[in-house]
């Protein structure tokens, strides 16, 4: 017998955009979060630099700023409402986590402490500018415990460890969900007023990357599976300093700090590519950058990765070189005592992983799948939105890196991530739970968890003899190949056609453990049919966009098109069939122009 449960409010995923979601819409609504994991362990917590905010604590700043900063990064196909309302709401959202309680970093006379980032800049003087705000590299860490606290303190209703596997709509409108709970191997039927996905990324389909092994794409795949179209899913940031085979991420803090990178032949080469800012050049560049040096040969004795160079000697000899002051107008120097203050996790994570001391030693780095730009497409108040007309879906709501805002575009800049999820997490539980108040319940039909029932079954019994974990593996390396931080027609060409393959053959795939608690194979399988699906819908997107944007870099088509690609694709899933349409790119005060940095 299905379980049945009933709620105003329904948040699908607990990291950070899901808590802020929960703990905003509990205010007014019955709210209840569904989460895979225990919401602490949400890959939130993996975020260490900061979160972006034009506060001026340490030197002049303002909003505007970070609104452009944030549309030149998206290389203009960011929406400009969107991102403007992002920027002015980050000022109030970070005193928010203050007044919850958050432990930021301080400067000496109490304020929050800033700290340069990639691409956030003075836009008077062009020079980097302090604007993100930390707690030491642990900041997404500390976003999720204060906001988990102050969900409990609210006696949000929380269930762990529960896969929601289907959305389930009636009459257009969101009815509920169905989960299965992994300690029983039970669905449960959630009915709903209203749904909030906050599922987070889908990095996992690459193989090199920064993003946890829970990050499979899973509310962007349910909506797909339900009509609900993907947008700008061939945007995917690969962040430049992942751990050279790991791809666990080195925050871009280090270079806020003062780290540089170094090629083979000892050269701080980002002065080529980035004259102006170098080492905090936007993320694209700089992923680029070193994509093309180990091109070159010019990577660590000829391997794939360069040198990120934080020991203290390195820092203060490039400060001095470049000019760069601390806010009172002293010269910038630094001791390893202070970089061993406000990087301590990476400096744990290096002698752990690497056996490399950051203060003594430079840091192997290669670029790593870091974050999806693209996603289920929404306003700024998280409705989904389902066409390129901007027809309302009544109910559903995303928010987070599963959404789609765009407030990120082409490119996200460093610290915007816990930006977005906080901001548009907040904006989502307020206007669902608004929704909820004025709405009743839709009625839910006999054979409500039946598709998901037959996804379950179909794994468990099926006649097919492949390997879940073999062609996992294929996807991974063919997406890292092919569909990387350089593209080009054929390689996606080639992506396509062998991603319909491995389509097919999970159809394939039998499960061998038919136990019902705590089935990892099952989830796991499950899992990997959302990224086949993602995998196919962003390798589609990318071989229809004939030019070089943000993170989408085609080598056959090196410069950026303005007059046929300043538009959002729209991609969606039929069967095996991929079908694209567009829509455009929201203007307000910003017109396209070249980006330098």
């Amino acid at each position: 017998m299905t379980q049945k449960h009933s709620f105003d409010v329904i948040v699908v995923g607990g990291g950070g955009a899901g808590l802020m979601a929960a703990l905003f819409a509990s205010q007014t609504a019955k709210t209840a979060v569904l989460s895979k994991l225990h919401p602490v362990r949400s890959h939130t917590g993996a975020a260490q630099g900061g979160i972006g905010a034009a506060l001026g604590n340490l030197e002049e700043d303002h909003w505007e700023w970070h609104a452009y900063d944030t549309v030149k990064g998206s290389d203009y196909l960011g929406d400009q409402d969107a991102i403007e309302f992002m920027c002015q709401e980050a000022i109030r959202a970070v005193y928010d986590l203050e007044h919850f309680g958050l432990p930021f970093s301080r400067t000496p006379d109490g304020r929050i402490a800033q700290r340069p980032f990639g691409g956030h800049t003075n836009n008077a003087t062009g020079k980097p500018v302090r604007r993100s705000c930390y707690a030491a590299d642990r900041t997404g860490h500390m976003i999720l415990q204060t906001l988990y606290q102050q969900c409990v303190r609210r006696e949000t209703i929380f269930f762990d460890e529960f896969y929601v596997l289907d959305l389930l709509l009636e009459n257009g409108a969101v009815a509920g969900v169905v989960a299965l709970e992994l300690a029983t191997g039970e669905l449960h039927l959630f009915q709903a007023k209203a749904v909030i996905f906050a599922t987070g990324g889908h990095g996992r389909m690459w193989e090199i990357t920064s993003n946890a092994y829970a990050y499979t794409g899973d509310g962007v795949a349910v909506t797909l599976r339900r009509g609900i179209p993907a947008e700008d899913m061939e945007f995917f940031q690969f962040h430049p300093t992942g751990i050279y085979k790991l791809g666990i991420l080195i925050t871009e803090a280090v270079r806020g700090e003062g780290g540089v990178l170094i090629n083979d032949k000892g050269e701080r080469f980002m002065e080529h590519y980035a004259p102006h800012i170098k080492d905090l050049a936007s993320r694209d560049v700089v992923s680029r950058a070193l994509h093309l040096e180990m091109q070159a040969g010019r990577g660590i004795g000829g391997q794939r990765y360069v040198y990120l160079d934080v020991r203290p000697e390195t820092v203060n000899h490039y400060a001095a070189l470049d000019g760069r002051t601390r806010p009172d107008g002293s010269p910038y120097r630094v001791t390893a005592e202070e970089i061993q203050a406000k990087i301590p996790d990476i400096i744990d994570f290096c002698r752990t992983y690497l056996g490399v001391d950051p203060v003594k030693e430079p840091m192997p780095v290669q670029p790593t799948a870091h974050y999806a730009m693209g996603g289920i497409p929404t306003d700024i108040n998280g409705r989904v939105v389902g066409d390129e007309r901007g027809t309302v879906v009544p109910g559903l709501y995303a928010a987070g890196e599963c959404a789609c805002v765009s407030v990120h575009g082409a490119n996200r800049l460093g610290t915007n991530s816990l930006v977005d999820l906080i901001v548009f997490g907040k904006a989502a539980g307020q206007d669902a739970a608004r929704y909820a108040a004025g709405a009743g319940f839709q009625p839910l039909p006999a054979d409500a968890e039946d598709f998901a029932r037959q996804q379950l079954e179909h794994l468990r019994h099926g006649a097919g003899t492949e390997r879940p974990a073999e062609i996992r593996r294929e996807m991974q390396r063919l997406m890292f190949e092919q569909v990387g931080v350089f593209r080009t027609q054929e390689g996606l060409e080639q992506a396509v056609r062998q991603l319909q393959d491995l389509r097919a053959r999970c159809r394939q795939v039998r499960v061998s453990d038919q136990g019902r608690a705590y089935n990892y194979e099952l989830v796991n399988t499950w899992e990997l049919g959302n990224l086949l699906d993602l995998a196919l819908v962003t390798a589609e997107s990318a071989l229809a966009r004939r030019e070089s944007r943000g993170a989408h870099a085609r080598e056959d088509f090196p410069r950026r098109d303005d007059e046929n690609w300043l538009r959002h694709t729209l991609a969606r899933l039929e069967g095996d069939r991929v079908t694209l349409s567009y829509k455009p790119v929201t203007i307000t005060r910003y017109q396209p122009r070249e980006r330098t940095y």
